[in-house]
This record gives C-alpha cells, sequence and structure tokens, in this order.
C-alpha cells in the first residue's frame, strides 16, 4: 500500500526512513510526507480549476454606420460590337495558344538622326511625316522574309505559310483599339508604308474602317509607347503567330568601349505562339530587327 500510494504522488521512496519494523517503510510514512508537503506549498485551492483568459476590448465602432451611408451610384451600359469583337479575340488569344514572350533593346540613335536628316524632303515628296514606324514595319518585313515561320499560322494540324506580308498596325481611336492592316509591304517603301499608316489612322478618326480593312493580317506591330508604356507583353491577334510591341524611348546610361554613355532607348517585346516558334527562332527575330534598327542602312540593301 505504501508504495502504491508513493507512485500515484511521485514520491521517491529512496529518500524516506521508515518507522516500520527493521526500518520498513509504512503507509502512515508515506501520508505523513505527503501532508508535511501540502504545509510547504502556497495553498492554489482558490486558483484551482479556474481558467484565467486574457480581457478582450471590443473594437471602437465606426463614426458613421455603414448601413446607414446611401447607395453608391452605379451604371451598366452594353459593350459596343467594336468591344465585344475585341474582348472575344483577346480571350481566342489567351485560351488558344502557347503565348510566350522574349525582349530586347535598341539603340534608337541611328532612326532617330534619320529622321532629322531626311523629314523635310520625305514630307515634301510623299506628303506624310517620317515616323518611326515605317522603320519598324521594314525591319520587321525583313525580319519576317528571313524567319517565314513567324509569318505563319496554324490551322488544325497544319501549318499555313503566307507568302506575302500583311501586317497589321494598332492604332487608337474613338472606338476603341483598332489593327487596320497594310498589303503586301514587302513590296512598299518608306513612302509607301507611311502614306499607308496615314489613310488608316485618317479612317479611325472618322469611324469609317471597313472590315477589310480589319482583317487578313500575318502579324502586327502595336506601339505602347505613344502612351508612355515602358515594357509590356503584347497579346496575339488570331491566327497570327507572332506580334511585335514598342515602347517609350529614354535616355539611358549604357557602356559602349568601356565607357558610360547616354543614349535613346527602347525596350522591345516579341510575343509568339508557342506551339509553332521555337525560342531560338523568336530570339534571332528580335535580334535581326534590333540590328536594322541600330543600322537602318541594312534596310536599303535587304541584309
Amino acid at each position: 500500500a505504501a508504495e502504491k500510494i508513493a507512485l500515484e504522488n511521485h514520491i521517491d521512496l529512496s529518500m524516506l526512513t521508515g518507522t516500520g519494523k527493521g526500518q520498513r517503510i509504512t503507509k502512515q510514512d508515506v501520508l505523513n510526507l505527503i501532508g508535511q508537503q501540502n504545509v510547504d506549498q502556497p495553498d492554489t485551492s482558490k486558483a484551482k480549476g479556474k481558467v484565467i483568459t486574457p480581457e478582450i476590448v471590443p473594437p471602437a465602432k465606426p463614426t458613421t454606420d455603414i448601413s446607414q451611408k446611401t447607395e453608391r451610384p452605379q451604371r451598366r451600359e452594353p459593350m459596343s460590337r467594336l468591344r465585344q469583337r475585341i474582348a472575344q479575340r483577346l480571350l481566342q488569344a489567351q485560351q488558344e495558344a502557347a503565348i510566350l514572350t522574349t525582349f530586347n533593346e535598341i539603340n534608337m540613335q541611328a532612326v532617330m538622326d534619320a529622321r532629322v536628316h531626311y523629314k523635310d524632303e520625305f514630307e515634301k515628296r510623299y506628303g506624310a511625316r517620317l515616323g518611326f514606324m515605317s522603320f519598324f514595319v521594314k525591319a520587321c518585313t525583313q525580319a519576317l522574309q528571313n524567319y517565314p515561320i513567324a509569318n505563319a499560322s496554324i490551322d488544325g494540324n497544319d501549318i499555313i505559310y503566307h507568302d506575302y506580308i500583311d501586317i497589321g498596325i494598332a492604332i487608337s481611336s474613338p472606338r476603341g483599339l483598332v489593327v487596320p492592316v497594310l498589303r503586301n509591304v514587302q513590296n512598299s517603301s518608306f513612302g509607301d508604308i507611311e502614306t499607308q499608316i496615314l489613310e488608316m489612322a485618317q479612317k479611325a478618326r472618322d469611324g469609317k474602317l471597313t472590315l477589310d480593312d480589319l482583317t487578313g493580317g500575318t502579324f502586327s506591330i502595336t506601339n505602347g509607347g505613344v502612351f508612355g508604356s515602358m515594357l509590356s507583353t503584347p497579346l496575339l491577334n488570331p491566327p497570327q503567330s507572332a506580334i511585335l510591341g514598342m515602347h517609350n524611348i529614354s535616355q539611358r546610361a549604357m557602356v559602349e568601349n568601356g565607357e558610360i554613355v547616354i543614349r535613346p532607348m527602347m525596350y522591345l517585346a516579341l510575343s509568339y505562339d508557342h506551339r509553332l516558334i521555337d525560342g531560338r527562332d523568336a530570339v534571332q527575330f528580335l535580334v535581326s530587327i534590333k540590328q536594322d534598327l541600330e543600322d537602318p542602312s541594312r534596310l536599303l540593301i535587304g541584309l
């Protein structure tokens, strides 16, 4: 009995001196020790079984009851047919294509110098200003001829190679973003391209673009730089397989021949359908555009 009581109360019997016969530890010896421990310990009976919880301070009530606020106004308007069509095509691009984007940057100094040098003579001859877009259209045309897979499209399990180049140019209009198409640009001069862009921009402002103006492109260019965009990932225009994104030109510090110089730089983004275009071809395509724009004389001799 003494051992059982000691075990239940976690008492080491070796620490006791028994009072029984032959110094045997008795039940009373154990009980006496337990009683002595209770006397020595502080009385915690009042706290026994009591759960102490922190006081919770309720949050302060708002000075204004939200439920008493007047309903905030909102309005519902149906999408225009153009906006519905844009939404459908953008969703189609996201759902059907394996879109990937590769980036590069170009020094725009050579293009800017060429514009300044030829702008007066060019406008006098063609009746249109020599803009940046014609340089990009020419550079893309040359790259598309060197990498025809970027000018192709997927139809089921077939690849459709287009032996012509029709480039869509994204233009902001009162009705939203539209992408009129420049036809057969592989045969177009700088003057032809700028004249077509001028005509399409005027038709967009007047709301006179036709369905034929907006369909059939094999490649697209969008310029977020006119709105101040530094970098973006443009979405494909189905069934096209690639689109080039232009951005704003900013003066940045660059290293040339071991020296830090300030140059007008632009980031370029090429989004492409990875189902059709390999990463290597996409990168080389963009490098080709970079080389032509940093040395525009290449565009004149077809390098």
